[in-house]
């Protein structure tokens, strides 16, 4: 697996090219993310999908478009698959049996496809459509802050029920929350 170290290395990268409004350099940035055999965990911790696609809705270069699209397209579908397991297990079914049955009826296809539902995209789709681009931090304390934030959003399963993107939302709250008390010192 992927250090968290070289994730975040990257991350910080992608989130200056994004600050300074230049994007070059940002496809070597991504070819070396897709090298990369990336766990859940690391891309939770990191949020390096924040920053990949803060890249691609910056950048005016196809490739890196492409290439930032393609990488946010398979973490999608390992966090989904992380999300129908955990919803597996409080049913006590396999999740591959589940998905198959509920989202693909009749498909024989390897456990790669059942992964890869229809269905369950359909809710994570808003997520990069329906919010404006969620502001970018390399500040330590600020993305603390945003972590809890994640973490206060996600304690109940409405957020999967509704598609909401719960790291995005935590983003624009905690810049607001940055905003506000900065004309408040003032």
């Amino acid at each position: 697996m992927v250090k968290d170290q070289e994730v975040e290395r990257i991350a910080k990268k992608l989130d200056k090219m994004v600050h300074k409004k230049n994007t070059d350099g940002a496809i070597d940035l991504l070819r070396e993310l897709k090298n990369m055999k990336m766990s859940l965990e690391t891309l939770q911790s990191t949020r390096i999908g924040m920053s990949v696609n803060a890249v691609r809705k910056q950048s005016l270069d196809e490739e890196v478009q492409t290439l930032a699209k393609s990488l946010i397209k398979t973490w999608k579908k390992l966090l989904d698959g992380s999300e129908g397991k955990s919803e597996e297990k409080k049913k006590g079914g396999s999740p591959l049996q589940s998905s198959s049955s509920k989202d693909s009826p009749g498909s024989s296809d390897t456990s790669n496809k059942p992964e890869t539902p229809k269905t369950p995209t359909t809710p994570v789709t808003p997520k990069f459509t329906t919010f404006p681009p969620a502001p970018v931090t390399t500040d330590s304390v600020r993305t603390k802050c945003r972590e809890l934030l994640v973490a206060a959003l996600q304690t109940d399963g409405d957020y999967q029920t509704i598609g909401v993107d719960c790291e995005h939302l935590a983003a624009q709250i905690e810049d607001y929350i940055l905003l506000i008390t900065k004309n408040y010192i003032s």
